[in-house]
């Protein structure tokens, strides 16, 4: 009989991953980028939002400032990140000095000094950069800046490339978090994603993190991948929760090659695991992590009690945004850096993607900002259900807050993923099920106008499973 029911239980699984696995955003904005109104966006308005939202929250909650170093000295082709390849280290200080550049412009925008309550340097690989010039650029930053008293500050960090002196460098400046990118420990896989690194080297830079100061340490997991196998998800994350890192992102992989062009097109589609292997690898990872001692946070995020990612989750403060899951939330952030994303709650603004675009605009004055959206009333009332989605796993939403027509069709679409178990809709409550975390994406794209309302003739999201 139990046999039986195991059977059944794959059957409905693989049924619902069936119905469910198509293109979807990751939802670390609303709008997503691909629906932003650029023809209505203008720089000049986009500003206003900054002046706006800082003079609102800069003394309350502080700003989030986001800095993106690309320079990778290796192609890792599972990426999508923007990045630039290359082994010149001499491109550090003329990229770090139109960085600074473009902080003082920003700066003049506001009429005190911000209060800086998270900072994160993402890649690209932040840890190509020396130590002394992660300090130049560090000082830089908080030259006409406060740095709050419970400041996040975080990086992202290459496990073969990490070294003491950086580490020592940033705890010196209040870092206290890092992730570090492990993504598989077996060698076919690393191989095709051409990430050649083995466990001792992350050992050896996790023990060192924290031997530096760093109480929250992370690694980065992907299933999905090339090659990969329920056995090398098995064997990885055993070797992972050996060494017990604070948090753990634990995530499907993103295979866009129409978007990233060549850097995802080193293996065949047919190298990848199919939707259902997907899902097991995912199921498998997410047992064994919770047995663990993790706590699963929102969506592919897992976390220790003792993290203050859980901590924030406990108290309703998960905040998600162009970073990913933060325990710090602000209403400003500001975006530095090639492609770095900046919103004002109010409005996305986006730089230029070029580094050598991006620093002859900063040379000229100009702050380098290639598209943005400045969002409408309805945005930031989907936004608000969408973020509660993502962060809390539940929302409340009531017919007055749409138009009938809007609100009709945002019930439709819920109701009938309630058939499927996914989430409970009870008055105004909706309250996803644990059945129902696995597809959080899709009960989020039921909220999501704009993709509703125009329909992409080509794919432009990975899928959702």
């Amino acid at each position: 009989m139990a046999s039986y029911f195991c059977f059944k239980q794959k059957e409905m699984d693989s049924a619902l991953v069936k119905k469910y696995n198509i293109p979807g955003p990751r939802y670390t904005s609303y709008p997503t980028v691909p629906f932003w109104n650029d023809l209505e966006f203008s720089l000049k308005a986009y500003k206003k939002t900054i002046i706006r939202s800082f003079k609102e929250t800069n003394q309350s909650q502080g700003i989030s400032l986001y800095i993106h170093l690309p320079f990778c000295e290796s192609l890792c082709t599972f990426c999508g990140c923007n990045k630039r390849i290359t082994k010149n280290h001499g491109v550090e200080i003329p990229y770090l000095q139109s960085v600074l550049k473009e902080w003082s412009l920003y700066l003049e925008l506001l009429e005190e000094k911000p209060i800086i309550k998270e900072l994160h340097l993402g890649g690209g690989t932040p840890t190509f950069f020396s130590a002394e010039n992660l300090k130049e650029l560090l000082d830089g930053i908080f030259k006409y800046a406060v740095k709050a008293e419970d400041a996040a500050l975080s990086f992202e960090g290459h496990p073969s490339n990490t070294n003491k002196e950086q580490l020592t460098t940033l705890a010196s400046f209040g870092f206290n978090r890092l992730s570090y990118g492990v993504q598989d420990y077996n060698e076919k896989v690393q191989k095709a994603i051409h990430r050649i690194q083995s466990f001792e080297q992350v050992k050896d830079a996790t023990i060192a993190a924290r031997e530096a100061g760093f109480h929250s340490v992370g690694h980065d997991i992907i299933f999905g991948l090339p090659f990969q196998q329920e056995e090398h998800i098995i064997a990885t994350l055993t070797k992972t929760i050996a060494l017990m890192p604070d948090r753990i992102a634990f995530y499907s992989y993103a295979h866009v090659p129409w978007i990233k062009g060549n850097g995802q097109r080193g293996f065949k589609d047919n190298d990848l695991p199919s939707a259902s292997e997907k899902r097991r690898q995912y199921t498998i990872g997410k047992e064994m992590l919770l047995e663990a001692g993790y706590i699963e946070i929102g969506m592919d995020h897992f976390a220790l009690p003792t993290d203050s990612l859980f901590k924030s989750l406990k108290e309703k403060t998960l905040h998600r945004n162009f970073m990913g899951y933060t325990s710090s939330k602000t209403q400003l952030m500001i975006g530095l850096g090639v492609s770095a994303i900046g919103d004002s709650w109010y409005g996305f603004g986006q730089n230029v993607k070029g580094v050598e675009e991006y620093e002859h605009l900063l040379k000229n004055d100009i702050l380098p900002i290639l598209k943005g959206h400045i969002l409408t009333e309805e945005d930031l009332q989907i936004r608000k259900h969408i973020l509660d989605i993502m962060c809390q796993l539940r929302t409340t939403l009531s017919k007055d807050e749409f138009q009938p027509e809007l609100y009709q069709k945002i019930i439709s679409d819920l109701r009938e993923m309630e058939k499927d178990g996914l989430l409970i809709l009870e008055e105004q409550e909706l309250l996803i099920t644990e059945k129902g975390r696995a597809f959080v994406r899709n009960i989020a794209m039921a909220f999501d106008m704009r993709l509703q309302r125009k329909k992409p003739d080509h794919r432009l999201f990975s899928m959702t499973v």
